[in-house]
């Protein structure tokens, strides 16, 4: 028999397996606990990973697969949500027992690892670390970005939006390269000039990695509001609703997979964006304490953020039409405290990202 029938016959039987042994609900997150497991669950994008002793099987909710590793795609009935909890069944939790505990030796059903590019690189069991840190400060050149007038000591200043990107881009840029000699740190632009959206995001998807690194986006804005009295930084990561081509079409034989595994990685990128945006969230505000307030982590399809291939976050420090905050971010030493709590959130998310190999999940 050839493999590729092997491998279909092996997906065949795990349906029929699977089906005949669906039953009664299991909450997932108490029977994870009680075998010793670590459950990363997200409601908001559906995602989850139940990880231990280093290995783990991730899924989306309700969908028709699960992913072992990070490379075997194995077609069977994942967990969904009922009451708002994530429940599956007894013998789905046994099964997971079995391959995370290394007594389950399954046929490879799909076996799929794709390159940063989207390309199919045939190899699998690899372990996927963080290769580049992209920070783009917004506006630039003849794009001012917001601005505003204030009063310092009776003398008037101007308070622009392009300046304070740079500003905090350059402070951010030097720690990282301080932090992490042997990763790319790099930038859209370190100087006053203009780039479009388009050439922001292009910069990013065409950063050259191996095939066992990913690279982070990081856009760096600062907020305007006609409430003069609206305050605070909020991160912003792209709307599980907006769908993205990550994939490249060509780079897989069956067609058929195809819209399964874009999804999955697609989701991926959410999750970890979702993530990041939350450990930057808590790194600023562990840095600036009282002096700012946060506004939450929040989602929109920001055409910076969606356009990239990658997790991918971007970052309003605070808002310059407010005059306490304004005169707060034309203060380089408050602009060093907002650039090391974003340094320690990505701090946080390499960490993460990188012990868990490469798919993250939300506690």
């Amino acid at each position: 028999m050839s493999r590729k029938k092997r491998c279909f016959a092996a997906v065949l039987l795990s349906l029929f397996s699977f089906g005949m042994l669906w039953a009664a609900d299991v909450d997932v997150a108490k029977e994870a606990g009680k075998r010793g497991m670590d459950l990363y669950w997200d409601p908001l994008s559906q995602n989850c990973v139940i990880e231990k002793d280093g290995s783990q099987v991730s899924f989306l909710s309700g969908a028709g697969f699960v992913l072992r590793g990070n490379d075997v795609v194995v077609q069977e009935k994942a967990p969904s949500v009922k009451d708002g909890k994530l429940v599956t069944t007894a013998s789905f939790m046994n099964e997971i027992d079995r391959y995370l505990n290394g007594d389950d030796n399954p046929v490879p059903d799909v076996s799929v690892v794709f390159s940063d590019s989207g390309k199919y690189t045939g190899e699998i069991g690899k372990t996927y670390s963080i290769g580049a840190i992209l920070i783009d400060p917004g506006h630039g050149g003849k794009d001012p970005g917001a601005s505003s007038k204030q009063v310092v000591n009776g003398k008037q200043i101007s308070v622009v939006e392009k300046d304070i990107n740079l500003k905090i881009g350059r402070m951010l840029y030097d720690i990282l390269k301080s932090e992490y000699p042997s990763k790319q740190i790099l930038m859209t632009r370190n100087s006053d000039v203009f780039l479009t959206l388009e050439e922001r995001t292009n910069i990013a998807n065409s950063v050259k990695l191996s095939d066992s690194e990913a690279v982070l986006y990081v856009s760096i804005h600062v907020n305007a509001s006609i409430d003069k009295s609206a305050k605070g930084y909020e991160v912003w990561y792209l709307s599980p609703g907006y769908r993205r081509h990550v994939i490249d079409a060509n780079a897989v034989e069956d067609k058929a997979v195809l819209s399964i595994l874009n999804s999955m990685m697609e989701e991926e990128y959410t999750t970890e964006s979702i993530l990041m945006a939350k450990f930057i969230q808590e790194g600023i505000q562990g840095q600036v304490g009282v002096l700012s307030q946060s506004r939450g982590i929040k989602e929109e399809e920001w055409f910076v953020v969606r356009n990239v291939k990658m997790p991918s976050v971007l970052v309003e420090t605070g808002f310059l039409t407010n005059t306490t905050e304004a005169l707060l971010l034309s203060d380089d030493s408050y602009l060093k405290k907002i650039s090391l709590g974003i340094y320690n959130g990505l701090k946080a998310f390499v960490i993460h990202f990188e012990r868990s190999r490469g798919f993250t999940g939300i506690q």
